[in-house]
């Protein structure tokens, strides 16, 4: 082989080089082995840019027949895993474009024109994560149901609430677990608006001016699905920016961190709830493990490796962030790079979803039929808390208002009677009325009602509050949100 003719081959722009590329920057520069994934991306894409090509009088109707029956054996190559991927090729694109010239011909060849890599590339990328954000909304809705289910069951459970780890005020348990699904719903909300921003086209804009033949680029956004909620293509208007731009992973990646935080602050709780020292909830042992050396113990792994694993997509964003900072228009190598810290996020992001999921709610048991729990609540052991922190003390000082006293008069005045029960060693439900009225003469009998962490959670029968009452609403107004 001629030294001008070195690697025409395998490489797709190689004519113009007079020596070939060392193996290290092969190794450097390739992307297959983690960018093969975008391979339906890729043929969904190549697909509906061929078929308007053909309606275009580009390329003609036999062209496109042979484009489709080689990507047909293409598909069925690489779900049977028969389809070579190689080094050489670079990337998924290049691959999949030389196994098609190579069953066609010059077909295969031509399916290239009008188009570049870098306006294949991004629209292959936006494919697939649309396909990967309707995957993790559904596991967003699985995840919220299960909250659902355990606040339904704990609705009437009086949990301890904290400011600063700190016993503030009763709660329902239910309350507290929906306050979790408002996160996650939210959460929900972000990933749409984040599909519609990815659910735009970039192909057309070819390398990064446009392209002299005549595309129709909104038959093609049309036959890939990218269209607004009226049905309109979407097609990306700025040729320079349609092939630069990653804001799309971007946003995408930065929801997911706030997805993944959500999850690591529940996770904290579950931490805490299951340690001796509060002892709240008991987690099933297929989701723990024990130690190699201490017998006794049984280690909340799932929950304190999602606490980690936020990190790692926070991490993933800032990443993002600073890959896209220095970059003049418009395409550049950097941004090659985009893609395993995207794969990353989404793949980790959906097996903690999915894995909370099942802790929380449970999952069902072939043998049995029966649904098995991942949490056990232990209301005992939360009721006994809320007992100990003097939980209803706000309670008394909005008694003390509603008979007249100013309210920082009130709180002064309760803190005196807290003081009180710290020295006797008791709860303020259970100092004699006597006491309680030596702080204030306007105290009756009548005090004991809200003083009751029962009577303390009924009182807040306000809309977002934590009577049982409100709970129950705002779990039927979730069912029928998700339904």
């Amino acid at each position: 082989m001629s030294k001008n003719q070195f690697d025409k081959k395998s490489q797709a722009w190689s004519a113009l080089f007079s020596e070939p590329m060392s193996d290290l920057v092969k190794r450097y520069t390739s992307s297959v082995f983690f960018d093969k994934r975008l391979w339906q991306a890729d043929i969904a894409g190549s697909l509906a840019h061929a078929s308007m090509l053909s309606a275009q009088g580009i390329i003609s109707a036999q062209d496109l027949a042979d484009i489709e029956r080689g990507m047909a054996q293409i598909t069925a190559e690489i779900d049977a895993g028969a389809f070579e991927w190689k080094l050489d090729l670079e990337d998924v694109h290049l691959n999949i474009e030389a196994r098609l010239t190579h069953l066609i011909g010059d077909a295969g060849k031509r399916l290239h024109t009008g188009r570049s890599r870098n306006d294949q590339v991004a629209t292959d990328v936006r494919l697939w994560l649309r396909s990967e954000i309707d995957l993790i909304s559904a596991l967003l809705i699985d995840l919220q149901t299960s909250l659902l289910e355990v606040a339904e069951q704990h609705v009437d459970v009086i949990l301890p609430g904290f400011t600063h780890l700190q016993v503030a005020q009763p709660v329902s348990f239910g309350h507290h677990m929906l306050a979790y699904v408002e996160m996650f719903s939210r959460d929900a909300e972000r990933m749409a608006e984040v599909r519609c921003r990815v659910n735009r086209l970039p192909l057309g804009a070819a390398a990064l001016a446009g392209t002299s033949y005549p595309l129709d680029r909104e038959r093609v956004a049309n036959a890939l699905g990218m269209v607004n909620a009226l049905g309109q293509p979407q097609v990306c208007q700025n040729s320079l920016d349609a092939v630069s731009d990653r804001d799309f992973a971007i946003e995408f990646t930065a929801a997911a961190s706030l997805c993944m935080v959500h999850i690591s602050r529940l996770s904290e709780e579950l931490v805490l709830w299951m340690s001796q020292n509060f002892s709240f909830i008991k987690i099933a042992d297929r989701f723990t493990t024990g130690s190699s050396i201490m017998p006794q113990k049984k280690n909340p792994d799932v929950p304190e490796l999602a606490r980690g694993k936020t990190g790692r997509v926070v991490g993933h964003l800032m990443g993002l962030i600073t890959l896209m900072k220095g970059q003049p228009l418009a395409y550049n190598k950097d941004n090659q790079e985009d893609k395993e810290p995207l794969f990353d996020t989404v793949d980790t992001l959906k097996d903690t979803l999915r894995i909370f999921s099942e802790m929380i709610g449970g999952q069902l048991n072939p043998a049995t039929g029966q649904k098995e729990g991942g949490i056990t609540v232990n209301a005992q052991a939360m009721e006994q808390a809320a007992l100990r922190g003097y939980a209803t003390a706000t309670d008394l000082a909005d008694y003390l208002v509603k008979k007249g006293l100013p309210f920082r008069d009130a709180h002064e005045t309760v803190a005196h009677a807290v003081k009180a029960a710290i020295t006797h060693q008791v709860d303020l439900s259970e100092l004699p009325l006597a006491v309680l009225q030596g702080f204030n003469a306007s105290i009756e009998k009548d005090v004991f009602d809200c003083l009751s962490l029962r009577g303390s959670l009924n009182a807040r029968d306000i809309l977002g509050g934590t009577a049982p009452k409100q709970v129950r609403a705002q779990i039927t107004r979730h069912r029928a949100r998700l339904a």
